[in-house]
C-alpha cells in the first residue's frame, strides 16, 4: 500500500485543464450530416459530418458577426452555413462563399480542430494542432474489439473533471456509496498497491475469498447458472492522462487461480471512462461497461448498462453535492489519506502538464 503521509493535504481549489491532449467530442453516431454543439475546455465547438462522413470540429462562432454555426446547416461536399448571413466555411475553417459579394476577405476563418475517430468515439485535440499525435489517443480498445460487448451512455456532470477522477482512481467509496450494489466492507479493508510511469497510473486491489456483492452474484450466475460460494475479486484501475480511466473489474470462484492470471472460472469487465471538461465546473463524462462473456446477449449488455447507470447516478449526485461544498468553501485544503495516493498522483501529472503548457505559451511570447 503506498503512503501518502509526505503530503498531507492537496488543494480543493479546481485544476485547469491541459489543452495538449485529446479529448473525446462526442460519441460517433451523435455526430452526422446535422451541426450539433458542444462546449469543450470552455469552448463551444460545432460538430458535423461532410458527406464522405468524415468528421469536422470547427469553432462554433461566425467570422462576421460570432453567430453559433451550431444553429446553421450543412451544404455541399464539406460546408458549414452560418445561420444568419449565409457565410459558407469548409472543413478547414476557411470561407468558401460570402454573401452578396465575389471577393472573400482573406481573414474570414475560424479555427479547424483536429479530431480522429477510435474506439467509437470522436476525439478533439483542443490546443497547439501541430502537437495533435493520433498515437496519443488512450487505448480504449475494449469498446472496439470482437472480444468484448457492451455499452454506454454519457453524464453531464455538474462538477470539475478532477473530481470524476478522485472518484474513479479511489474505490473504497463503493462501500458506502453504493452499499446495495457493488459495495462490501472488505473494499476499506483491503491492501491495494499503486505504481506510476510517465502519464500513467496504476491501483491493484484484490479481495480474495470474499462473498460476492449483487452485482457480480447476478453476474456469475448469468455465466454459471446457480453459482455459489466465495469469489476472488478483483480491481484494477490504469489512468491515462489527462482524463481517461480504465477499470479491470471482476470476480472468480474463490482459490481457482484468477489472481495468477486464470480467470476461466470468473466474469470480467472493464468499465471504461473519459472525462471531457466543459467548463471548471462541469464535464461530459463518457463512460461503457464492457464484458468478455456472453457476447452475443442484448440482454445482458442492456441490463449491465441500466444497472451502471444506475450507479453512477449515486456518483453524480455525490459529486454535485462536492463541487457545491467546494464552492461554498474555496480556500478549504483537502486532507489525504492512504486510499488517496492514485488521486494525488493524477493530479501531480495534470500539474506537470499545465506547467509545461505555461512555460511553452510563456516561451512562445
Amino acid at each position: 500500500m503506498t503512503d501518502v503521509a509526505a503530503k498531507s493535504t492537496t488543494t480543493a481549489k479546481v485544476l485547469g485543464h491541459p489543452l495538449n491532449a485529446w479529448y473525446v467530442a462526442g460519441w460517433d453516431h451523435e455526430i452526422t450530416r446535422k451541426p450539433m454543439s458542444r462546449t469543450i475546455a470552455k469552448r463551444p465547438v460545432a460538430l458535423y459530418r461532410t458527406e464522405d462522413g468524415n468528421a469536422v470540429a470547427l469553432a462554433d462562432s461566425c467570422w462576421h458577426r460570432l453567430a453559433p454555426l451550431s444553429m446553421g446547416k450543412t451544404v455541399g461536399k464539406d460546408g458549414l452555413q452560418c445561420p444568419y448571413h449565409g457565410i459558407v466555411y469548409n472543413s478547414a475553417g476557411r470561407c468558401i462563399s460570402m454573401p452578396a459579394q465575389e471577393t472573400i476577405n482573406p481573414s474570414a476563418t475560424v479555427p479547424s480542430f483536429p479530431v480522429v475517430e477510435r474506439y467509437r468515439y470522436v476525439w478533439i485535440w483542443m490546443g497547439d494542432p501541430t502537437l495533435a499525435d493520433p498515437d496519443l489517443v488512450p487505448d480504449m480498445h475494449q469498446m472496439s474489439s470482437d472480444q468484448w460487448a457492451g455499452d454506454g451512455l454519457t453524464i453531464e456532470a455538474a462538477c470539475n473533471y478532477q473530481l470524476i477522477l478522485d472518484n474513479l482512481m479511489d474505490l473504497t467509496h463503493e462501500e458506502f456509496v453504493h452499499s446495495s450494489s457493488i459495495g462490501q466492507d472488505e473494499l476499506s479493508d483491503s491492501e491495494f498497491i499503486t505504481t506510476h510511469e510517465g502519464n500513467k497510473v496504476t491501483v491493484t486491489r484484490w479481495m480474495h475469498n470474499i462473498d460476492a456483492p449483487p452485482f457480480w452474484l447476478k453476474n456469475m450466475r448469468d455465466k454459471f447458472p446457480g453459482f455459489e460460494g466465495k469469489v476472488d475479486r478483483w480491481q484494477i484501475i490504469h489512468f491515462d492522462a489527462p482524463a481517461t480511466i480504465t477499470i479491470d473489474v471482476g470476480v472468480a470462484k474463490a482459490g481457482t487461480g484468477a489472481p495468477q492470471g486464470d480467470r476461466s472460472q470468473g466474469v470480467n469487465g472493464f468499465v471504461m471512462n473519459t472525462i471531457t471538461p466543459e467548463t471548471d465546473r462541469s464535464s461530459h463524462y463518457f463512460w461503457a461497461f464492457m464484458r468478455n462473456y456472453r457476447l452475443d446477449s442484448q440482454l445482458i449488455t442492456t441490463q449491465l448498462r441500466d444497472g451502471v447507470h444506475g450507479v453512477f447516478g449515486e456518483d453524480e449526485a455525490m459529486l454535485k453535492a462536492q463541487q457545491e461544498a467546494i464552492d461554498a468553501n474555496p480556500d478549504y485544503e483537502f486532507y489525504n489519506l492512504n486510499i488517496d495516493a492514485g488521486g494525488m498522483w493524477v493530479r501531480r501529472i495534470l500539474e506537470n502538464m499545465l506547467d509545461a503548457e505555461a512555460h511553452q505559451s510563456a516561451a512562445a511570447l
